[in-house]
């Protein structure tokens, strides 16, 4: 069972729920900030925890990055099965969220690097449709085992998937065509650059975020888009 924190929302009686999954190394004390920064007073939001130890923080799935130098920003190994057990979890937690009465439209996922991976191997394989899929400086695991394997409902979900042209990690080179690809198998994805690093791109990423739930959930834009990000086709 995974562990975390809940962030009740600021409105009283409010539905709908952010689930946030932390990077590599990281935890959900390090995505405490999210739910200020967004300034919507709708969301309850859910900070998990991964299951694996990984030296001061936690991981997803076991991943392996080039020795005895910088990464060249080439997608890295990563242990396929270490991301099926994760998504099993989540799949849990999901079921555990619906069993509180949340229907999966008013549930929505975000995850930063490995987060971003399991956000949308287990958001876009789960049996019903979600309010929506956040991925930021992340990438997709099997990207053509994904379009085979997801529910044909899965088409319906929104999916935003945000990445640095700077990412030396994971570079943008690498992860743009598996966007393109899940666009062209009918995923309703939107892909959106930052001038940024292995990072979030400070409030203008952030706000650019929270238009993007409001559109999700059906709420009122409560204040224009600030930053410049730069979208792509």
């Amino acid at each position: 069972m995974l562990t975390g924190k809940r962030i009740p929302a600021r409105d009283a009686g409010s539905r709908p729920l952010l689930v946030v999954l932390h990077g590599l190394g990281d935890s959900a004390a390090g995505w405490e900030w999210l739910p200020r920064e967004l300034g919507l007073p709708w969301l309850n939001v859910l900070l998990v925890n991964a299951p694996d130890d990984y030296y001061n923080g936690r991981s997803w799935f076991g991943i392996r990055f080039p020795l005895g130098g910088p990464p060249d920003g080439t997608l890295p190994p990563i242990d396929a099965g270490g991301v099926a057990r994760s998504r099993g979890l989540l799949w849990e937690l999901l079921e555990e969220e619906r069993g509180r009465g949340l229907a999966a439209s008013e549930i929505a996922v975000l995850g930063f690097s490995q987060g971003c991976l399991m956000a949308l191997e287990a958001g876009l394989r789960y049996r019903e449709p979600l309010a929506g899929l956040i991925g930021i400086s992340g990438w997709v695991h099997d990207a053509e085992g994904l379009v085979a394997g997801a529910p044909e409902k899965a088409r319906l979900v929104p999916v935003l998937m945000t990445h640095g042209t700077m990412d030396p990690l994971l570079g943008i080179e690498h992860v743009r065509p598996q966007a393109k690809r899940l666009q062209e198998a009918g995923f309703d994805l939107a892909w959106q650059e930052f001038d940024k690093e292995h990072t979030v791109a400070g409030r203008a990423e952030v706000q650019f975020v929270a238009r993007f739930l409001e559109q999700c959930f059906g709420q009122p834009q409560q204040r224009k888009r600030s930053g410049a990000g730069t979208a792509v086709d």
